[in-house]
């Protein structure tokens, strides 16, 4: 079968190799060595379950019925028999669709050959051991299983005897898959004179029928087949032509649809889904702000078992007003951008390590001072690309362990696949549908049914989490978010090696999906209007410059497409503090309001400007000093202070035993305005201080898929079929050379034989379970040699025995270099 496919890839032109190394990329990691290897690899177990994971339900049904379709003595099929077979049953495909799958699988090479007598590559049965869902022939179960489906008549008779319950689990298996497991004891006879201790069969009229499983096996329409662990289980099979008998209704492959399932949801209003999901991004960028910022002022300790605590995930949700998946969501999501992560606090490394804290990043400030939608973008493109289930937070674990926000048991490194299919799904419909959630999932069984079955539950979270991120709007995809994963796409496609630069990404990633976002969320105001009661409204997303003057002078009350501030005593002591004046202030809100300032305001400003910093504070322990005398007396005779022990050295002099900073809290506490002042007199400013942890790179610059193979522009396909044609001259050559003398060193074998002549001696090592030398490269690139006796060869793979050792070793055949047999 290899040496078929692989003088059939030689045969080939250039452009048809490189079409095939296009479609199915991984054959090239790492280059074969020939047209040999390449075809080995082609076959091989891992890359045909790749190809077929990537082949829509329409396809692997063709695919089946080339399969069913072979001939015995073969092994071939034809494009005539795979047509005759599929257009059986009641809404047989177009004949243009079947040849159109064949193509499909000719293209990646599943099927190769002329029409008339079409192969299949050896991986597939390996795979799928159950063509269309079939069992295997009577004739390969059970000979008199075998004479029962050679009457055609007698096996109508049986069918229609069988009982309702029997009946039942016998148009189960015919669905597939054809086996199934039951218990030993259904399988088992009662004794001779024995009641049968199960209940009657109430949908047989009443009629004891014992067990139903034990009919059909007593009746040969069920085969006892070797399964099960320990005994305590035993398996059946359902032989290919009863499965056959009992689809005549649906045809022998089922029921068959040639395009994907129909969307019937009523398309929404374009504009519509777009402004719902801007909304939701000023939403998400709101709230992950004030989650980072709550980080800064009180750091999450992470767990000795990695993550945060259920409690601190509950503390942050409270703080910012949102749930607690919510708040799990944007947790991950600001991690994988970089804008969180953990730093080791000093002095407490113990037994177990250094203990650590989540907050803020460095690049959490560059991220503040970008737009609304440069932000939501940051945000958008880590979501895509980390490998993170945030579904799995909060569910219990293999030992029954809470899994934690970024704790390392919600890493999945299919998650970014799995968002990739969805929204490709939405992407692919019209421009603003929102198909429900089961449409969703009833395209993505029928895109890629090897990858969508079992993950279910994943998919209805991409969707959700898609929702939530104002990915999509209304249930369908926004027009940004379309860009947006265009641009991803592109970037997973075509790899790093075709951007070293990073000129593309910041072309397509930081272009087009922002600037679309950019339109659809309201302009940022460098303004605000004051009103009489001191509150402070923000009619937009003010620019970074304004909230940054907002977050100091005022306190905050009420957040969203408009925020409310207000301005209090406290916020005007923090701005003096800060370093502005009263005149800066005055000017601060004649120049951003829109409105009069209240005169409310001006007073407030005033009053807290004249009685700042008639204190001055310095370090002697402390001292306390002003130019009013009496001021001074006051602060000496205050009771309030007494415990800071304040004696008057000159004055205009007070010092005290304790440190500026108690001096400073105690004074400001019994409601004196005092400032702190540097050993030179000069007024010490004060900000609130930020912790930050270290910087760390988004996940956003890695591939889309962690899983997938960068495809190679056409160029360097080429350039590779070239390398593989030169390995094939040089094999040709090796093998018109005179023999080497073959035997074996202290190191191994002698490589005394081309990869096409070790496959040989393998072959006949099989046949004559004889010792071979092996010599292989193992994963780590280091060349090693191993003594086995081989068992079997296919696939792509040697399995050999060790008898040193009596383990079984499985070798891939493209890593093998040389094979010589014991002497």
């Amino acid at each position: 079968m290899s040496t078929s496919l692989a003088d059939h890839l030689r045969s080939l032109p250039d452009e048809s190799l490189a079409a095939l190394l296009q479609l199915r990329p991984d054959l090239v990691v790492p280059v074969p060595a020939d047209m040999a290897a390449l075809a080995i690899r082609a076959q091989s177990r891992v890359s045909v379950s790749r190809a077929l994971d990537g082949l829509d339900q329409f396809t692997l049904q063709i695919m089946d019925a080339a399969r069913l379709t072979r001939d015995p003595a073969d092994g071939t099929t034809s494009v005539d028999g795979v047509l005759a077979l599929a257009t059986i049953g009641p809404n047989p495909p177009a004949p243009t669709a079947v040849r159109a799958a064949v193509d499909r699988l000719r293209a990646r090479f599943l099927l190769y050959g002329p029409d008339s007598a079409l192969h299949l590559v050896g991986g597939i049965d390996e795979i799928s051991p159950y063509p269309a869902g079939l069992g295997r022939p009577a004739t390969e179960l059970d000979p008199r299983t075998a004479a029962l489906c050679a009457d055609p008549a007698k096996l109508r008779r049986t069918l229609l005897a069988a009982p309702p319950s029997a009946r039942a689990i016998l148009d189960r298996l015919a669905a597939g898959p054809p086996v199934g497991s039951v218990p030993p004891g259904a399988l088992q006879a009662p004794a001779v004179g024995a009641d049968d201790d199960l209940p009657p069969d109430d949908t047989n009229g009443g009629a004891a029928t014992g067990s139903p499983v034990r009919w059909l096996v007593d009746h040969r329409l069920l085969v006892r087949v070797s399964g099960g662990k320990g005994g305590t289980t035993g398996m059946v099979e359902l032989p290919r032509e009863i499965g056959l008998l009992l689809r005549r209704e649906t045809g022998p492959l089922g029921p068959l649809r040639s395009s994907p399932p129909e969307v019937a949801a009523t398309p929404r209003e374009p504009k519509a889904a777009d402004s719902a999901g801007a909304g939701q991004t000023m939403e998400v960028v709101r709230h992950t702000e004030a989650l980072l910022e709550q980080l800064a002022a009180e750091p999450a300790p992470v767990l000795r078992s990695g993550g945060l605590g259920v409690r601190d995930l509950r503390r942050l949700a409270r703080a910012t007003g949102s749930d607690e998946s919510t708040a799990a969501l944007l947790l991950e999501v600001a991690y994988a951008a970089g804008l969180t992560g953990e730093m080791e606090l000093p002095g407490t490394a113990g037994r177990y390590g250094a203990d650590q804290q989540v907050l803020p990043t460095a690049g959490y400030e560059m991220w503040r001072a970008g737009s609304l939608a440069q932000r939501w973008e940051q945000l958008a493109r880590a979501w895509l690309t980390m490998t993170r289930q945030v579904g799995l937070v909060g569910q219990r674990d293999d030992r029954d362990r809470p899994i934690t926000v970024l704790s390392a048991e919600a890493e999945r490194a299919g998650a970014p696949a799995a968002r990739r299919a969805v929204l490709g799904v939405l992407a692919e419909l019209e421009p603003a549908s929102a198909p429900s959630v089961e449409e969703v999932l009833a395209l993505l069984d029928w895109q890629a049914p090897r990858r969508s079955r079992g993950r279910e539950n994943t998919h209805r979270e991409v969707l959700a989490e898609a929702a939530t991120l104002g990915v999509t709007g209304l249930g369908a995809l926004t027009s940004y978010g379309r860009l947006l994963l265009l641009a991803e796409a592109t970037a997973s496609e075509h790899g790093a090696t075709d951007d070293p630069l990073g000129l593309l990404a910041e072309a397509e990633d930081g272009g087009s999906a922002v600037r679309a976002l950019d339109t659809l969320l309201p302009a940022p105001v460098d303004h605000f209007l004051v009103q009489a009661d001191l509150t402070v409204v923000v009619p937009g997303p003010p620019e970074p410059a304004l909230a940054a003057e907002l977050e100091v002078v005022a306190e905050p009350e009420s957040a969203g497409g408009a925020s409310v501030h207000r301005i209090t005593t406290s916020s005007v002591r923090r701005a003096l503090d800060a370093g502005y004046s009263a005149d800066d202030l005055h000017d601060l809100f004649r120049r951003r309001s829109r409105t009069p300032v209240p005169q409310g305001l001006t007073y407030l400003v005033d009053d807290a400007a004249r009685k700042h910093g008639g204190l001055r504070i310095g370090s002697a322990g402390a001292y306390l000093r002003s130019d009013d005398e009496a001021l001074l007396a006051e602060v000496l005779a205050d009771r309030r202070v007494e415990a800071l022990a304040l004696r008057r050295l000159a004055p205009t002099v007070l010092v005290t035993p304790y440190q500026g900073g108690r001096l400073l809290s105690v004074l400001r506490e019994a409601g004196y305005a005092p400032v702190a002042e540097d050993a030179t007199g000069a007024t010490v400013l004060t900000r609130p201080k930020t912790r930050r942890a270290p910087a760390r790179v988004s996940v956003a610059s890695r591939a889309l898929d962690p899983l997938a193979t960068p495809r190679l522009p056409l160029p360097r396909l080429l350039g590779v079929v070239e390398q593989m044609r030169r390995g094939d001259a040089v094999a040709r050559a090796a093998r018109r050379a005179p023999a080497v003398v073959r035997g074996t060193t202290p190191d191994g074998p002698t490589p005394a034989h081309g990869h096409h002549e070790a496959l040989a001696v393998l072959q006949q090592a099989v046949r004559d379970r004889a010792l071979v030398w092996v010599g292989y490269v193992d994963a780590h690139g280091a060349t090693a040699s191993r003594l086995v006796r081989p068992v079997s060869l296919g696939a792509g793979y040697l399995r050999a025995e060790d008898e040193r050792t009596e383990m079984l070793h499985t070798f891939a055949l493209h890593r093998i270099t040389a094979a010589v047999l014991e002497k």
